[in-house]
């Protein structure tokens, strides 16, 4: 049977915290947005910076909730810059049947505070 990936989850236009070039890697990500989007620790992630256009993948790890944390660790922190405005997705694999009825979870919190609306 064939399987297609689809978008699962997207955090919609969330403002860049930290970026901390001396962590293993990752993105840390207020744990009430990962909820609210479906993205569960340790799932990729693809990260689309507004600002200057890179496109990267890493995993998700939990921050504090209701924090607005949106922290680039490792070497992903050298693609981004506090302040800089980025969206947040996660895809899935599925049979084509299932991805044609499938919604995926979108969140669109507030990008000044990274907080839900």
């Amino acid at each position: 049977m064939m399987q297609i990936e689809v978008l699962k989850s997207k955090i919609h236009r969330v403002k860049v915290t930290e970026a901390n070039l001396n962590y293993i890697g990752s993105i840390t990500i207020d744990s009430t947005l990962m909820k609210a989007a479906g993205i569960i620790p340790g799932e990729r992630v693809y990260i689309v910076d507004n600002n200057n256009g890179e496109r990267f993948d890493t995993y998700a790890i939990e921050g504090p909730a209701d924090s607005g944390m949106i922290c680039l660790n490792g070497a992903a922190a050298r693609k981004v810059h506090p302040g800089d405005i980025v969206i947040i997705m996660a895809y899935a694999m599925m049979p084509l049947d299932e991805a044609r009825e499938f919604r995926p979870s979108v969140i669109f919190p507030d990008s000044e505070t990274n907080r839900l609306v």
